[in-house]
């Protein structure tokens, strides 16, 4: 039993790379989350889950799922092969399925309050005590369905056919034929339930800790000090000074704190190498393949493509903007500074409302009219408080709710695109819904589809009613930027945690060693204009994805590529794409990502497949070339 979190980015500039949880209102959500506590941004409203952290409701509902959890077992333990053998042992094996599924919608609405009431405020005691209860008591609830998983895929495969044909199983048939997948790595009963219950005080509480440390930092930039998210935000101001400032900050409160996160990397490396081996993993990253449903080659061939790309992508873009600010080299914490040239002011958040839901509009009003609900009825939290989670994400919750999405917006134009971004999301996790607890929940290979094509219409609306040189340079720069933090940024992170958990197999990782290993793949990444300065070294520090989901981060270039090549049958097609872009969504976890894919000609088991996606940027960067 676990819920379920959409990851968006995270950057150590933009604006979230991929996500984390959401939470109320800190402390005002406690009693009640009725009125937002800014007129300014929008605090999302929790109580369509739970009124607040003392609600009897919650009590009520942890005490009938232990109750339901021990009846399941008591009833349905140690009978599958039985049963699902016996005449009518499709009825009772999807029975028992429709009940299993019953509660894990329950414990997806407890968690993911619990969950988002911490990611508003992780630092607020008595939100994290409740975050803590309500997790240890999923966890032991959940161990009396542990057998069930385990039980059902050591049911015979001819039995199981022989069950399917009965359509209130074969309903089913997607969810089983992809949790059989992992009865290779299955281990006997009571291990799983020794690994199952000591994730709370294992990787579970290692990433908490994580959670609280990061929550908790303060930067001292210019007399002031500030949480991450601001302190990361000043990396995109106009002033160099601020910019180098908050650079300087964050290297000096993260130096003075590298051996908590070096125990805290080494620690979850040592956690995940301890179950691989137990499971038989044979590579660092394939349970994350398996997870993601995709294929080891399919990665690996994306992985090279984007590497082998670097020169042309990340490099050249680089020496171009460092020629926009009249430097042979950009100091590092300049990567990511508006560009001379681009438009000032912030932009208020009724503006960015209205650019990305014009933007939906004008592709499919379903699509919008799903996306304004996030507005109209309080699913978003939008300000940046002390203690709340740094980033962005939508999390679906659980499909008898909705999705919220947390954000930190500040008014820039990456802001704008976060929010299109994370409604992309949004508006993915409620047409799945419908599949149930089961089988809404996407694989990785397409979890960021809707999210970056959300992003592309955006854009593309943007800067088809910029007339201006000037402004469609920026547009497009800015474009570029993105997705290069999206596909370049993303790769060089993924190849720095294949070298962090490669190399703890043979001993502990000292933090000055992490750095090292750090530096070699952002320089590879970022090429020869980039300066890396003294400091950046210990920028790993803060990225989530490496505690909360290792191996994750390919993700986001793998739907940026995936995006780019659909966008283009999009601009192609005659007509129908939207009903079937949006069929492909509402398809949640029911088909594999190659299945999904074939409505668009599109195939990314084809080496050539990922070539078409870097060509897209490249294209872009050629443009920006030919602007001077």
């Amino acid at each position: 039993m676990t819920t379920r979190f959409a990851i968006s980015r995270t950057n150590e500039t933009s604006r979230k790379p991929a996500s984390s949880r959401g939470a109320a209102t800190g402390k005002a959500n406690r009693k009640s989350s009725g009125k937002p506590r800014s007129a300014k941004l929008p605090e999302w409203n929790l109580a369509d889950l739970y009124s607040g952290i003392d609600a009897p409701e919650i009590t009520r509902d942890l005490t009938r799922l232990d109750a339901e959890c021990v009846a399941f077992e008591t009833a349905c333990k140690g009978k599958l092969a039985e049963q699902t053998a016996q005449e009518g042992g499709g009825k009772w094996l999807a029975a028992a399925i429709n009940r299993y599924e019953a509660i894990e919608d329950l414990a997806g609405r407890l968690g993911s309050y619990a969950g988002l009431v911490h990611a508003g405020d992780s630092v607020d005691p008595a939100i994290s005590k409740f975050y803590g209860d309500v997790s240890e008591r999923l966890t032991n609830a959940s161990v009396h369905l542990l057998f069930f998983a385990l039980e059902l895929n050591r049911v015979d495969d001819a039995a199981i056919e022989r069950a399917m044909q009965t359509p209130e199983l074969g309903y089913y048939r997607p969810w089983i034929e992809d949790l059989r997948k992992d009865k290779p790595y299955q281990l006997e009963d009571r291990v799983e339930q020794l690994f199952h219950e000591k994730s709370q005080s294992g990787y579970a509480a290692w990433n908490r800790l994580f959670d609280q440390t990061i929550s908790g930092l303060r930067f001292k930039v210019s007399g002031r000090e500030l949480a991450i998210e601001p302190t990361l935000n000043l990396l995109q101001d106009r002033a160099g000074e601020k910019r180098k400032a908050a650079a300087q900050a964050l290297a000096k409160t993260f130096k003075a704190n590298e051996r908590t996160f070096a125990l805290i990397t080494n620690t979850l490396a040592k956690d995940k190498e301890i179950s691989d081996r137990w499971r038989g993993f044979q590579d660092v990253a394939d349970s994350r393949h398996l997870a993601n449903r995709v294929e080891r080659e399919v990665v690996d061939a994306l992985v090279g493509s984007v590497r082998a790309a670097y020169p042309r992508l990340s490099h050249r873009y680089y020496a171009l903007k460092a020629g926009w600010f009249k430097k042979s080299k950009l100091a590092h914490w300049d990567r990511n500074a508006p560009l001379p040239f681009a438009a000032t002011g912030r932009i208020a958040w009724p503006d960015a409302q209205n650019m990305v839901l014009t933007a939906y509009r004008g592709f499919s009003p379903e699509m919008a009219d799903i996306a304004e609900r996030f507005f109209t009825d309080r699913w978003i939290d939008a300000p940046v408080r002390p203690g709340k989670a740094p980033g962005a994400f939508s999390h679906p919750t659980t499909p008898s709710a909705h999705p919220y999405v947390l954000m930190n917006y500040q008014g820039k134009p990456r802001d704008v695109m976060t929010l299109a971004h994370e409604l992309g999301h949004g508006v993915h996790q409620v047409l799945a819904a419908k599949n149930g607890a089961l089988m809404a929940p996407t694989p990785l290979t397409l979890a960021e589809t809707a999210s970056v094509f959300g992003e592309m219409l955006t854009f593309k609306r943007l800067l088809a009613q910029t007339s201006s040189a000037r402004r469609r340079q920026a547009l497009l720069a800015g474009k570029v930027e993105d997705m290069i933090n999206t596909v370049v940024r993303q790769i060089a992170f993924y190849t720095f945690e294949r070298a962090i958990h490669t190399e703890r197999r043979n001993g502990e990782l000292t933090a000055e060693r992490i750095g090292e290993i750090w530096l070699s793949v952002q320089g590879e990444s970022l090429g020869p204009a980039i300066d890396i300065r003294p400091g950046y070294e210990n920028l790993w520090m803060y990225i989530p994805h490496f505690i909360h989901s290792p191996f994750y981060v390919y993700a986001y270039a793998f739907g940026d590529c995936l995006v780019n090549s659909l966008y283009a049958v999009y601009e192609n097609a005659a007509s129908g794409f939207a009903e079937r872009y949006l069929a492909m969504l509402a398809a949640g976890g029911t088909k594999h990502y190659s299945e999904l894919l074939k409505p668009f000609g599109l195939d990314a088991r084809d080496p050539k497949f990922w070539e078409g996606g870097l060509s897209v940027i490249a294209g872009m960067i050629d443009e920006l070339e030919g602007m001077g």
